[in-house]
């Protein structure tokens, strides 16, 4: 007999040994490889960036030349200390990358953009490049500058576990040199993107959303009464199911750090949601996607009623400077609310 709980009820706690501990694939890419990625075959690049990743992973398990080799042996390429990944969403960036980290032998470390700098939130930045600095591989998805204070810290970040010969790997929708473009004045912040900028080999990946390739349009939102019968008869089977109202989430997801949103769904199984409506504030927009990550990397089903979650945010929003995070959100949501769809 499962049950039915509330995210509105639970306020998780994290330490940043928790933290430190999680840096790992979610369990929707624990399992994934090079060799389970299927590149689109009219997108060459697909292919391709499988070959330089593989490549790039051998770089990493290869140590570098010591002493008279480094000084005569034959010069190899010159490879930079990361390797960004940069593509539209659902192209399968993030598969690639947690397929790089399991190539890899450890010390190493995955996480979404926004878990690092929680990470150095909660540990401070000197704690946080110390813990770091002894991996061999940092793997950084989903990276993101919004705001001057994240552009300062994770080019310092950056630069400093690359001098410390940690190898770095990253996933994207937008270039190096132009992060933070439409999010704040980037061009005050030139000489520290262009720090961050010179640590990677850039590797494009073009292609369209697979999560929406060939498949029909969302489903249409439910009643609510449909949503109440849905939860009951997953409880009844077995299943944890989160059953909130929208509104009443969007308030609590403020009293909650993002940094414990993973914490926030532990165990739950199903989600189902009453009244979505459009979101029109920034901050409570932002926080949302950062829910819809987390729960896209444990592949929960979504049931909702209300707008259907391609209207979850304003058009403003979908056409500003976050675009590309609402698009990704969209698209992901879109997924697990297909697969809530079948589960009905």
């Amino acid at each position: 007999m499962g049950e039915i709980v509330h995210l509105v009820d639970r306020q998780p706690t994290v330490s940043a040994e928790d933290l430190l501990a999680g840096f790992h694939p979610s369990p929707r890419f624990g399992n994934v490889s090079f060799d389970t990625y299927r590149p689109d075959p009219a997108q060459p690049s697909q292919t391709e960036a499988v070959h330089e990743l593989k490549a790039f992973a051998a770089s990493v398990d290869t140590p570098a030349p010591s002493g008279w080799r480094r000084l005569f042996g034959p010069r190899a390429a010159e490879r930079r200390p990361g390797i960004y990944l940069d593509g539209g969403f659902g192209v399968g960036k993030t598969h690639l990358l947690a397929s790089l980290w399991h190539a890899v032998d450890g010390p190493k470390a995955f996480g979404t953009f926004v878990e690092y700098t929680n990470l150095v939130g909660a540990m401070s930045f000197r704690r946080a490049v110390d813990e770091l600095r002894g991996y061999r591989l940092v793997c950084i998805d989903e990276f993101e500058l919004d705001d001057p204070g994240d552009t300062v810290m994770m080019s310092r970040l950056m630069r400093e576990l690359s001098d410390a010969g940690v190898k770095l790997a990253a996933t994207s929708n937008t270039l190096p040199g132009a992060l933070g473009e439409g999010r704040f004045a980037a061009v005050d912040f030139k000489r520290e993107i262009q720090v961050l900028a010179d640590q990677f080999d850039v590797v494009r990946i073009d292609g369209e959303d697979y999560r929406h390739r060939g498949l029909p349009a969302a489903p249409e939102p439910v009643t609510d009464d449909a949503v109440a019968a849905a939860a009951d008869a997953a409880a009844q089977r077995g299943r944890t199911v989160a059953l909130d109202d929208v509104e009443t989430l969007v308030e609590h997801l403020s009293r909650v750090h993002p940094s414990r949103y993973r914490r926030l769904i532990d165990g739950v199984d199903v989600v189902a949601w009453r009244g979505v409506r459009t979101i029109t504030r920034q901050d409570q927009a932002l926080r949302f996607v950062v829910l819809a990550d987390r729960l896209y990397d444990r592949d929960v089903p979504i049931i909702a009623s209300g707008e259907p979650l391609d209207r979850l945010f304003s058009e403003e929003m979908m056409a500003g400077g976050y675009m590309k995070k609402y698009f990704r959100a969209v698209s992901r949501l879109t997924a697990l609310t297909r697969e809530g769809g079948a589960a009905v």
